[in-house]
């Protein structure tokens, strides 16, 4: 096991015994428990997202409690135990809770119109001369800041992107690493605590709103190839007709004319979204060779002949399933 995995794994055992203080309820016929990640200031993440499960409340007849953690591992934990029925989850996390929390994904978030993805980003304070290739130069002389194990554009994009390609492992490579949300990365760098950290564009733009003097003292040092944004996934065996009312009230939110919709519409912006479409697990496939190709270029680290060629088969299938449900696709298309 490589030492970001040795931390990772430590990190989200340690996450389910702290992070999660407060259970999530248990639901009833007419509940949902409905998780979101507080990857940000929490009491500004209720304060934007309580007025859209208001709307769903009104919407499907039912109670709507959410469950805020945060950390993505207790988000994939309460829905594996049945704590919550229904979540937002980033790519990452979403494909973890679809492998091993009997979810699947039935909308996507968009952020412009038809787009619904977003970026990684690594930073660094704006009155510094880093670089990527500082970064790339190791020399355990930058303190780093990484993401939650289980984030994509905090983690993952950064591992299979940069650090996997190059051959690096971030413990070896830097002073020290720290692994933090998005929001602490920003403040870390902004008040020069860490000298580089990874962050996203929607969580730039939510700073840059929120805390403009402190987002001119950061700059963006590197930006990923584009990422799926955030999906809406629920359990398999929530009730048929409970589902298709969650599925309608998201797809359909927005899009109303007149003031109605000018309402939901002014909720999505505080969110920094503009709808919901409609998707299913297939939409996670961009993660599936994330992950793949991150555990290939590990393997390859090491040298060993049994990792590699297992990784290496790992990465063919996932490539043969994801062209398979193309060809599926396209011939239901028909």
């Amino acid at each position: 096991m490589t030492a970001i995995r040795r931390w990772a794994a430590a990190l989200a055992g340690l996450a389910l015994l702290s992070g999660c203080a407060k259970p999530a309820p248990s639901a009833t016929g007419d509940t949902l428990n409905f998780s979101i990640l507080s990857a940000e200031d929490s009491q500004k993440m209720g304060q934007y997202w309580q007025p859209l499960i208001d709307d769903m409340q009104k919407a499907t007849g039912l109670k709507i409690k959410p469950f805020y953690a945060t950390n993505y591992a207790a988000l994939v934990e309460a829905m594996r135990f049945n704590q919550t029925q229904v979540g937002w989850f980033s790519a990452a996390p979403a494909l973890d809770a679809v492998q091993r929390a009997n979810a699947e994904v039935i909308g996507r978030i968009l952020t412009s119109g038809e787009e619904g993805t977003y970026q990684s980003v690594l930073i660094a304070r704006a009155d510094s001369k880093i670089t990527l290739d500082d970064v790339l130069k190791c020399g355990k002389r930058l303190n780093f800041g990484i993401g939650d194990p289980e984030s994509t554009s905090g983690t993952l994009a950064p591992m299979a992107y940069i650090f996997v390609p190059h051959g690096i492992e971030p413990g070896d490579c830097f002073k020290t690493v720290h692994s933090a949300s998005h929001q602490n990365n920003f403040l870390s760098v902004a008040h020069g605590l860490v000298d580089v950290a990874t962050n996203n564009t929607v969580g730039m733009t939510f700073y840059t709103r929120e805390s403009p003097d402190l987002a001119t003292k950061v700059k963006v040092i590197w930006t990923s190839p584009p990422l799926p944004e955030s999906s809406i996934l629920v359990r398999k065996d929530l009730d048929p007709a409970i589902k298709e009312k969650v599925r309608a009230f998201f797809l359909s939110y927005g899009q109303a004319p007149g003031a109605e919709g000018d309402h939901e519409r002014k909720i999505l912006k505080a969110l920094t979204y503009t709808g919901f479409q409609a998707t299913d697990d297939s939409y996670l496939d961009p993660v599936r060779t994330m992950q793949a190709a991150k555990d290939l270029g590990e393997a390859k680290h090491t040298g060993d002949p049994a990792k590699i060629a297992a990784a290496e088969k790992a990465f063919d299938q996932v490539q043969a399933d994801i062209a398979a449900r193309a060809k599926a696709g396209a011939v239901a298309a028909q």
